[in-house]
């Protein structure tokens, strides 16, 4: 869901803080309940929420969790799902400098936490039935 910097507020900071800080338990978790499967398969299995930036309201803040699958150091397989992205953009288009009538947005992750879940968990199944 796109977000224009006239729509930041306390209440969506909150929501942004209290969505990353759910994934990244739920990465904790994932990797406890399924890293011992895959290494039964003679494969690694690492995740982690990743944050560039300091404010989530402050162009390029972003927010993502990664879980990684890799075989004898060489990466396989790699899920990204991004979070929350706060750029500038001009007519749509994201850009890098500051243009006389470009905004700051924010793009927060549309899915539920639970389809989120259900998404990694799939994606984790998936490469265990291979």
């Amino acid at each position: 869901m796109r977000y224009h910097q006239r729509e930041f507020s306390h209440e969506l900071m909150q929501r942004i803080k209290d969505i990353e800080a759910a994934l990244a338990d739920d990465i904790e978790y994932l990797l406890l309940k399924y890293k011992p499967l895959l290494n039964k398969k003679n494969l690694s299995f690492d995740g982690e929420f990743h944050r560039e930036g300091d404010h989530p309201f402050t162009r390029e803040y972003i927010s993502t969790i990664s879980i990684g699958i890799s075989e004898e150091k060489e990466l396989i397989d790699l899920h990204t799902i991004k979070i929350w992205d706060c750029y500038r953009s001009f007519l749509g288009m994201p850009v890098s400098k500051k243009i006389p009538g470009s905004k700051i947005v924010g793009e927060l992750l549309d899915e539920t936490l639970e389809e989120v879940k259900e998404e990694l968990v799939e994606y984790i199944t998936d490469l265990l039935a291979e």
